[in-house]
């Protein structure tokens, strides 16, 4: 990793504090957005450096228990003083802070650069598969939510999403990994831009379902 970016993930890392959204998750959708970059027209300043940066300001969302702090609006601002500091010019610092704000799945602001598509793709695909499960119980212990709960998906909506299924969770311990599956998980794939993230996701939005499958059937007693 070249000097600067290295800077910058030991900037980021400091302001990280949360094991569902730590220097590891920051890395594995870094190397992910890599992979999806391969024979697209990036400039790869801006998509790895916005990929180091994207969670900058989760931790401060995280604490601000008003739920006004949107990290990646949040997130945005913080990066500029950084890449500044590095020499970044103007223009790319610009890009990359697009980068940040559209990367988040329940938001308006949509990714309209290749760049910032690239790293919401590899972000979302970070919520999925086996490494989406590992992540989705760290949550749950850490808002002491339910590993398991068969609601009515309308009504949770109506009642803890604010009625639309991108909303924001405003119980988070009325939430599960079931709700999250039919209320985002499912449905990640029709947010995808490249070719390349929606064939990973197929594989593991399947495996996500199979799992919770399974967890439904021995939660209720079943042997097989």
């Amino acid at each position: 990793m070249e000097d600067k970016f290295l800077k910058i993930k030991q900037i980021a890392e400091k302001e990280l504090s949360r094991p569902d959204h730590d220097m590891d998750h920051v890395m594995r959708v870094y190397n992910l957005a890599l992979r999806l970059a391969e024979n697209e027209e990036v400039d790869l300043d801006v998509l790895k450096a916005a990929t180091l940066l994207h969670d900058i300001a989760r931790a401060k969302e995280d604490n601000d228990n008003t739920g006004n702090t949107d990290h990646a609006v949040l997130g945005a601002k913080m990066a500029a003083p950084i890449l500044k500091n590095l020499d970044f010019p103007d223009e790319k610092i610009r890009k990359i802070q697009d980068c940040i704000v559209s990367h988040r799945y329940r938001t308006g602001n949509e990714p309209k650069s290749m760049e910032a598509k690239i790293l919401f793709d590899a972000d979302k695909l970070d919520s999925l598969g086996a490494i989406g499960i590992a992540r989705a119980f760290v949550w749950v212990g850490r808002h002491n939510a339910k590993i398991y709960s068969d609601e009515d998906i309308a009504e949770y909506v109506k009642n803890n999403l604010g009625g639309e299924k991108t909303g924001k969770i405003q119980d988070k311990t009325k939430h599960s990994p079931q709700v999250e599956f039919e209320t985002k998980l499912k449905f990640i794939k029709e947010k995808l831009h490249t070719q390349k993230a929606k064939e990973i996701c197929e594989e593991r939005t399947e495996f996500v379902k199979n799992f919770l499958d399974s967890l439904e059937k021995e939660i209720k007693g079943g042997i097989e």
